[in-house]
């Protein structure tokens, strides 16, 4: 009839080093399906596991064997035939319950195919009569289906027990207290290293996040500053449209003019230096970017400021040699100077603040 899958769960597939004993090597890249399987030719128990077309966990359970949770979710057993310790680690610590009662589970079962071949042995002895239809109609019928697992086994079934098991056992757990020690020790430091690296990760997270917030706050406070700077310099424009200066206020927006282009200019040559350093320092991270150009506009904000306040300065001397016209525009000049200067002051904090943060 072959194998027949019995239970199946997905985890993550650990072998002991055989060179160390201590350290786990992963047998596989991501949690694979681990199965019960019942050989009803040879009516054993296995736990089968297949990677791709390569079969990981190969294990025959026998009464010695013992699984032993070392954590919540991590588990592991000897195998003594295929002289190698297997790990695996869970999801969930409920999933590791549920594989741990079901290794306990099949291994009373193989305890109970055991002590049945032992008895079938005793059947075949010639001291005993048994036909030869009876005796394959037994074998049968013990290798269709797995035995039923009682609580705790007949006594009959007890009195069959070789003294050549008893041996077999002793041996073998004593090799599985060894390797399971050995492999309990490197699954606890391999899970305080584990512990440490996802709090140093949780803690660059949480740093990473706070800066990226003071970054889109000063790139706000930039944008609003521009837009600021932008409206007032239309202000400016339309008051000296409104006041129909003379000609020595025409001679005055000439070198309003001359100064805005040797502002721009100044600002073009800034960028340019901008561009240069960031050509020399192409190892710079992303925030040290940022950092650095919302520095640099806020001094070209300062410097665009500067000039439109020398520009209003003329513009005021200009129009206070005109008529009753040009001192209604002076007046709304001076408004805008004084909105100006308190822009200039909340600039100069601003860059008082963010040269505090940059240092820390």
């Amino acid at each position: 009839m072959g194998e027949q899958p019995i239970f199946s769960l997905k985890a993550h597939v650990f072998q002991i080093d055989p060179a160390t004993k201590r350290n786990w090597i992963p047998a596989s890249k991501h949690a694979i399906t681990v199965s019960f399987f019942y050989d009803a030719d040879r009516s054993v128990y296995r736990i089968i596991s297949v990677g791709g077309t390569k079969a990981i966990i190969n294990s025959t359970i026998t009464p010695n064997m013992t699984f032993t949770k070392t954590s919540q979710k991590f588990g592991q057993w000897a195998d003594s035939r295929a002289n190698t310790v297997y790990g695996l680690g869970f999801a969930t610590e409920q999933q590791l319950q549920q594989f741990s009662e079901q290794f306990k589970e099949f291994k009373e079962a193989a305890r109970l195919v055991r002590d049945k071949s032992q008895e079938k042995f005793e059947l075949l002895s010639p001291g005993l009569n048994i036909s030869s239809p009876q005796l394959s109609q037994v074998l049968s019928e013990d290798r269709q289906s797995p035995p039923l697992l009682g609580v705790n086994g007949s006594s009959e079934d007890k009195l069959f027990r070789s003294k050549s098991a008893d041996m077999e056992e002793s041996t073998e757990k004593e090799q599985m207290r060894k390797m399971l020690s050995e492999g309990s020790i490197c699954e606890r430091n391999s899970e305080a290293e584990l512990f440490s690296l996802q709090d140093s990760n949780t803690k660059l997270v949480a740093a990473l996040h706070e800066a990226n917030s003071s970054i889109d706050q000063w790139k706000k406070l930039l944008a609003e500053y521009q837009e600021e700077t932008d409206r007032l310099r239309e202000q400016v424009a339309e008051l000296e449209a409104q006041s129909g200066v003379s000609a020595s206020s025409e001679t005055g927006s000439e070198e309003l003019t001359q100064n805005m282009a040797e502002m721009e200019a100044l600002i073009r040559a800034k960028d340019e230096e901008i561009k240069i350093l960031r050509s020399k320092k192409p190892d710079l991270s992303e925030l040290e970017k940022e950092r650095e150009e919302a520095c640099q506009r806020i001094q070209d904000l300062e410097v665009k400021n500067s000039e439109l306040d020398k520009r209003v300065r003329t513009a005021e001397g200009a129009l206070a040699s005109s008529q009753d016209a040009r001192s209604r525009a002076e007046s709304a000049v001076q408004k805008v100077i004084e909105t100006l200067d308190i822009k200039i002051y909340d600039l100069s904090d601003l860059r008082q603040n963010l040269a505090k943060l940059l240092e820390k």
